[in-house]
């Protein structure tokens, strides 16, 4: 029973995590966000005490069901060891194995001298929910989309229109080879031995298996029925049952309860027994993992040319407008979301879980490469290539759960400057082409893009700073090419933009028809 209930439990919140990363229709209510305030790493870093207290009894009490029930990451790693199981030729069969000791500290200690130093960036690397996000929305999802628009192309030839066709473009080149690295590594791990992702690398199992030591239930060993078959250790996905000792590793038992139905004998039992058991602290080995030098310089030859090939293109660009008399320009500062404060703080709280990626409605959050140095890689920033920020929307900072973006009202929103709008005249095409445009100004929500005479009776426009919000409406809508008019400059520190006041209607009494 109890791994049934583990298994009903751990699935049902599976596949609402998942679906709510791959929901681009909006099926499930944006509440459903919680779930994600429900993992360790982004309870920590929002100081979600209520949260973390639960996690912390919860382990204290029941051991590390967190890890076999609500980490999404370690549901997937037991997803692919069934797979494995059931695909097999020959069955299935797990052996104990010392504890990695001191790999699983030094991974714990790195990532979290890497985040007091302000790299997070190792931080969300080995964050188990951000990893699992960043493999759903840059892997999972566009197949998930493709298969949208499969099934949209053959409904439409029945004029059937439930399904509608959705963009299912990289959003990073940088993030998805992450993505894919990742889930490759998992996979072979969890594919071969279970959890060993789990207990050697991950340093969210290594707190957890600290505090699962002194749980009041744990899976324990009745030694009095116990004949040392072994079979319990077979069964074990953690290599964690020494059954020659009648011992098990606390540290990393996940309590996935699949040795208890394996003994023949009866001899094991979930209890809060407060007796005296047999020592299980097994002395560390020294890991020494073999390097594929051949996977490593493949890894490096894919990060060097991606990050060259922005270099390149940003050059040929220059080289372009140079040729047509028009002005080069390079942001100073990314632009980070609307409600997360400052780069700063942004930087600080953010672990690249994506999930603000998935869900943003205007499509304007894309992961950032090296916008904000090596530390940010994989960050959201604010990119107004396929959209705008939706006035309204406040979408992001609902919905993220490390408080790196809070979460803002409507009226706040109207105030937020993320950015404000810089003007090049020398690209507009009003100078250019001598020709009437103004498309700038009636995309600005604010008024703060405005058109004022040029010459020739034509119009180009002025810009007012101060109640701009940084939208990008005015850059997005912007036909100049290959740069544009009109940008964003990102503000390092998010400011109050001052209230506008929407232009005055004059109303023209007509006496007769008007023509």
């Amino acid at each position: 029973m109890l791994r049934k209930l583990r298994i009903g439990i751990s699935a049902l919140l599976f596949v609402l995590i998942s679906f709510f990363f791959l929901d681009f229709a909006e099926i499930l209510p944006n509440s459903f966000h919680r779930l994600a305030h429900l993992q360790f790493v982004p309870a920590v870093l929002s100081l979600s005490i209520g949260i973390l207290l639960f996690l912390i009894v919860l382990t204290l009490l029941f051991g590390r069901v967190y890890c076999s029930t609500i980490c999404p990451m370690g549901i997937l790693q037991d997803v692919i060891a069934r797979i494995s199981k059931s695909t097999g030729k020959k069955k299935k069969r797990y052996s104990y194995s010392p504890a990695k000791n001191k790999l699983r500290w030094g991974v714990l200690g790195l990532t979290v001298i890497g985040f007091l130093c302000g790299f997070t960036f190792i931080v969300g690397l080995l964050d188990p929910y951000s990893a699992y996000g960043r493999v759903v929305v840059h892997i999972f999802k566009p197949i998930y989309m493709l298969g949208n628009n499969l099934l949209e192309s053959v409904f439409s030839k029945f004029d059937n229109y439930t399904f509608y066709q959705v963009d299912t473009s990289v959003l990073s080149i940088s993030s998805l080879l992450i993505a894919v690295i990742t889930l490759a590594i998992i996979f072979v791990m969890a594919w071969k031995h279970g959890r060993t992702w789990c207990n050697t690398v991950c340093p969210v199992g290594t707190v957890l298996g600290l505090l699962s030591r002194f749980s009041l239930f744990k899976v324990r060993i009745d030694t009095a029925k116990c004949n040392g078959c072994g079979l319990c250790a077979t069964k074990c996905k953690a290599s964690c049952i020494n059954s020659k000792e009648h011992a098990i590793d606390y540290s990393r038992c996940v309590d996935c309860f699949d040795c208890l139905g394996a003994c023949k004998q009866k001899a094991l039992v979930y209890n809060p027994s407060l007796k005296k058991q047999q020592a299980n602290v097994e002395a560390p080995v020294p890991s020494s993992p073999d390097t594929d030098s051949s996977k490593r310089r493949f890894l490096v030859a894919g990060l060097v040319t991606a990050g060259a090939a922005p270099k390149l293109l940003s050059q040929a660009k220059e080289s372009v407008a140079r040729l047509e008399g028009k002005k080069a320009y390079k942001k100073e500062n990314p632009i980070t979301p609307p409600g997360s404060i400052s780069r700063e703080h942004f930087q600080q709280q953010c672990t690249s879980c994506h999930l603000c990626v998935s869900k943003c409605p205007s499509h304007v959050l894309q992961p950032a490469f090296m916008e904000y140095g090596l530390a940010g890689i994989m960050q959201p920033t604010v990119s107004f290539e396929k959209g705008f920020c939706n006035f309204d929307c406040t979408v992001c900072g609902d919905v993220c759960p490390n408080g790196a973006i809070l979460p803002i009202s409507v009226e706040q929103k109207h105030l937020t400057q993320m950015g404000y709008v810089v003007f090049i005249e020398e690209n507009c095409i009003v100078y250019t082409d001598g020709t009437s445009c103004g498309a700038c100004s009636e995309h600005c929500p604010t008024q703060a893009v405005a058109m004022v005479p040029y010459k020739d009776g034509l119009t180009i426009p002025h810009v007012n700073k101060e109640i701009c919000v940084g939208c990008g409406g005015c850059e997005y809508v912007c036909p100049a090419r290959p740069f544009r008019a009109i940008y964003i400059e990102g503000n390092p520190v998010q400011k109050e933009a001052k209230p506008f006041k929407e232009s005055e209607e004059h109303k023209v009494e007509i006496d007769d028809f008007g023509f």
